[in-house]
């Protein structure tokens, strides 16, 4: 949807989430994620490996920066 809606590739995408089952999904359709565990929960079994996690939008946006 938001390769569509943005008119992006796949892979300029970041996906930011703010539950792992969310970050779980967007990854098993080809995004880059981050999981903002602002509740420092646990990495659950979700049958992917996180690219990025922290606990706030600060350290989405170094990810992000990182990345480019």
């Amino acid at each position: 949807m938001g390769v569509e809606a943005f008119g992006l590739k796949l892979e300029e995408i970041a996906f930011a989430a703010f539950g792992g089952w969310d970050m779980a999904g967007a990854k098993w359709f080809g995004y880059t994620t981050f999981w903002v565990n602002r509740l420092n929960l646990p990495v659950g079994e979700l049958g992917v490996t996180l690219e990025g996690m922290g606990g706030s939008l600060a350290e989405l946006v170094t990810f992000v920066q990182s990345r480019s």
